[in-house]
């Protein structure tokens, strides 16, 4: 697999974990992803969140939300 699908496919699995942990559906992650740009902050951040598990990478995205001024309530 390609470096570009590993990283859609960690994309597709974060936003669905992120849906069931945060209770909000798939299409309101989408849409609060690409308002801050998450799925590019994850492309960024390949290199050190291919080494983490899922949940890690999860609680780095509350944190960079954070910084963005959005409050996540999980």
């Amino acid at each position: 697999m390609s470096e570009k699908a590993e990283i859609t496919f960690m994309q597709t699995r974060l936003i669905r974990l992120a849906s069931e942990e945060w209770h909000l559906s798939i299409e309101q992650i989408i849409d609060l992803f690409k308002k801050v740009d998450v799925l590019g902050y994850i492309e960024k951040g390949y290199g050190i969140f291919h080494c983490e598990g899922d949940e890690a990478v999860l609680e780095d995205i509350v944190e960079f939300l954070d910084r963005k001024g959005i409050k996540i309530n999980a």
